[in-house]
């Protein structure tokens, strides 16, 4: 039984429930529970293989950005507290 599935075999996997496979089929032949589709498609719906390298980009840049504005405003803090103890 596979427990993991990259995210274009997922796209994959939700077209076909879209083309008119029933779900339980396709639960079924993938040995996943229904309940995984659906989670899929809210994350995944309506997305094509292509989307999915833009989502990790964007992601990536996402998780670059928090870390700029934590640095930014670890130096902000330690600059107060400077200021503060020579006035």
């Amino acid at each position: 039984m596979k427990k993991r599935f990259t995210e274009v075999q997922i796209i994959r996997i939700l077209q076909e429930v879209d083309s008119g496979t029933p779900t339980s089929e396709v639960a079924r032949q993938y040995d996943i529970h229904q309940k995984t589709i659906y989670n899929w498609r809210s994350k995944y719906g309506g997305m094509e293989p292509s989307d999915i390298q833009k989502m990790k980009l964007l992601e990536e840049e996402n998780n670059r950005l928090k870390r700029l504005v934590a640095d930014v405003s670890l130096d902000n803090q330690v600059l107060k507290d400077v200021n503060s103890k020579n006035w």
